[in-house]
Parts: structure tokens; C-alpha cells; sequence
């Protein structure tokens, strides 16, 4: 995968999830790393994710410095914070959808999983959910809450923002976060319903065979 291949990835993947609605305006972001992992290549700032272009993606070291591109998303504290303390993260997705944001917005009684194991899909492709207090966007603060969480899930959602998804490549990483917006949905159509999730066993079992993280 080179990198001109990666920005093109960036390109298509970031349009995909635009025209699902799942990044309205010039929210969320997106970024991946280089194959050989001297860089990596994030959206940049104030950019629709429907509109990106190749040559305009912005390219940073393992410090955070512009190499070339545009100038970065202010959240990519964040994504840096994410690959720096979890290794096997090879690109991060970070939406303002509506179903995950509004599930950010409310109150939870456990703040280490906001959202049920409703689906062995979010159970495989997501895991615990942890909430994040709530930082102003950009906060440089933002990169130390994630620096903590990151080594045991690949995913965290940001109060009253949206979540932030990592994965073990572009692909499965916007699949992943496709799959936490779809079980956000589930969850809110069934508050107040009599629901169930799935139980200890059922989810031991999907650890077993997918290789799946539900930290007990």
C-alpha cells in the first residue's frame, strides 16, 4: 500500500461515509498510517470528507509536525495519542454521526461501556465503549484522556461529540465505525424496551473465535 494509494483510500472511504450522512458538514476525520510506518496521513482541517482531495491530505511525523498537505485537523492530538499508546491501531475514524453523538449526550450510570452488547458484531468489531469527560474540540487535554484508555480499547466515545474508532486498517476501521453508529441506533430505538444482550458466556465465545476484547 503506498502512500498515493492510502490518500486515494482516504478520499474514496472519507466519501462514503459522507454520503451516508455519518459526517455532516466539515465534521469528523479520518487518518491512517504509511505501510512502513514512517508517517501517517490524517484529513485536514475544516475539510468535508466528501469533498477531500489526494495532494491535499495532510502528512505528519510521530511528533505531530506537518511534513506536507494541508494544514491538519486540530483533533489529530487525538489520533497521535491513539497510535502512540496503541500500536496495533493502524488508522482511526472520528465521526459526528448522529445516533453515536446522541448516545454521547447522554447520562450513563457505567461510563466504562456506554452501550450494551446488543450484536455480536459491535461486540466483535467495537468492544467497551469507555466515555471521555467532555473537553472543548481541539483541547490538547483530549490527547492525555485518550493516551489512558487507548492500550485496552480500540474504541472510546467523547461526551456530548462523538466516538473515536481504531482498527487494523482504513477499511475495517470506517466498517467498524459504520457498525457502532448502526448499534447506537438499535440502542435508542429499544430504550424502554424489554431488550436483551447478549450474555457472559455468548461474549467469551466471541472472544474465543474472533479474537474479540470485552474486558471483564
Amino acid at each position: 500500500m503506498t502512500e498515493a494509494y492510502l490518500r486515494e483510500r482516504l478520499v474514496s472511504l472519507g466519501k462514503r461515509l459522507y454520503e451516508r450522512g455519518l459526517s455532516p458538514g466539515t465534521s469528523g476525520n479520518l487518518s491512517v498510517k504509511l505501510a512502513d510506518d514512517s508517517a501517517w496521513l490524517t484529513t485536514p482541517t475544516n475539510s468535508c470528507l466528501g469533498e477531500l482531495e489526494p495532494e491535499r491530505i495532510s502528512k505528519l511525523d510521530w511528533d505531530g509536525h506537518l511534513l506536507s498537505g494541508d494544514k491538519p485537523s486540530k483533533e489529530s492530538i487525538f489520533h497521535l495519542a491513539y497510535y502512540q499508546n496503541r500500536p496495533v491501531a493502524q488508522a482511526i475514524v472520528h465521526l459526528h454521526s448522529t445516533y453515536a453523538s446522541a448516545v454521547s449526550c447522554l447520562r450513563h450510570a457505567d461510563e466504562s461501556n456506554v452501550l450494551p452488547p446488543i450484536t455480536p458484531y459491535f461486540v466483535m468489531r467495537i468492544g467497551k465503549l469507555p466515555l471521555i469527560g467532555y473537553r472543548r474540540p481541539g483541547d490538547s487535554r483530549l490527547g492525555d484522556d485518550v493516551a489512558r484508555l487507548a492500550p485496552d480499547y480500540s474504541s472510546v466515545m467523547l461526551a456530548n461529540h462523538g466516538p473515536i474508532v481504531t482498527g487494523q486498517s482504513l477499511e475495517a476501521t470506517v466498517s467498524a465505525a459504520e457498525e457502532l453508529e448502526e448499534t447506537a441506533r438499535l440502542f435508542l430505538l429499544l430504550r424502554g424496551q424489554d431488550y436483551r444482550v447478549l450474555e457472559t458466556e455468548q461474549i467469551h465465545e466471541l472472544c474465543a473465535h474472533y479474537g474479540a476484547q470485552w474486558p471483564d
